[in-house]
């Protein structure tokens, strides 16, 4: 189904170039070390615009990594996941030769919060010669592609969301938890109600709000009741035209709004070095 490709507007201090129809645009002009009132406020509109912000040639350190992120919002620390012992607001996620790593499913972060995070801002430390890419999906233009019946169907429809498909017992996730931290995690972080119709709290705009790594049910429905209707709406995330993909290079940074999209990792980097970082800004709680 054709996407109508945005236009981007024009600023005062940043220059934006598209890199898909549907979501995703490099910014030119902009040193992320040195921000100042007008260019976060700028930069704050191309992301509502764009959903991701892509820059090149950036050279930040760990804390100016922090410091960035803290200009969009308060940051989070993964409950989970590796951090930096000096900057635990920041998440490592690496893969090696020996222990290959990726995120290899479509997925928004840490939707198993009350909160789930607003958005996140993610820089290539080490990265493979080739291969390792990323993509991120349209979530708001996977919701307005359904019919016109199941948008009936799931208006007002919770999913459960939890930690435990990609953190629990049976995790798959970035750091093997010991059995008294997952023990303590299922009293922190019971399993949420989040709409599966979501309405972005700055733009007023409903997107698909549900993951494959973290949702385990619907609210009200058996297991054998939901599982068509999840799985069907799960491959709405596959529809290439709302979709664009991002070649790392080093100096690459990507900023997403976690609340209307998703992302995957690209696993085609085995027996390669690939390190990324990220810091994660808290959200509010989807309605």
């Amino acid at each position: 189904m054709r996407v109508n490709a945005r236009v981007p507007q024009e600023y005062n201090r940043i220059n934006l170039e598209p890199i898909s129809g549907a979501l995703g645009a490099i910014v030119h002009g902009v040193d992320m070390r040195e921000l100042d009132d007008e260019i976060i406020t700028e930069l704050h509109q191309a992301w509502m615009d764009h959903k991701v912000l892509f820059f090149r040639n950036q050279e930040l350190t760990s804390a100016q990594h922090v410091e960035y992120g803290k200009a969009f919002g308060e940051l989070e620390i993964h409950p989970f996941t590796s951090n930096l012992e000096e900057q635990p607001e920041i998440i490592v996620l690496e893969s090696t030769p020996e222990n290959f790593v990726a995120a290899e499913s479509w997925h928004s972060d840490v939707t198993f919060r009350e909160c789930p995070p607003k958005g996140s801002v993610l820089v290539g430390r080490v990265l493979p010669p080739y291969g390792g890419d990323t993509a991120w999906a349209d979530m708001q233009l996977a919701y307005e592609r359904l019919s016109d019946d199941l948008k009936e169907q799931i208006e007002g429809l919770y999913a459960i969301h939890s930690y435990e498909k990609v953190f629990g017992a049976n995790r798959t996730g970035h750091r093997h938890a010991v059995d008294e931290v997952v023990e303590k995690a299922k009293e922190q972080y019971p399993p949420q109600r989040h709409p599966i119709v979501r309405t972005h709290p700055e733009t007023g705009i409903k997107s698909l709000f549900i993951n494959r790594n973290f949702v385990t049910g619907i609210d009200g429905m058996t297991q054998d009741e939901s599982r068509s209707l999840r799985h069907r709406l799960y491959e709405q995330v596959n529809r290439l035209e709302i979709t664009c993909r991002f070649r790392w290079q080093p100096g690459s940074v990507a900023q997403w709004d976690n609340r209307c999209t998703q992302h995957y990792a690209i696993p085609d980097y085995g027996g390669f070095h690939r390190r990324m970082e990220r810091v994660t800004m808290i959200g509010d709680r989807p309605r």
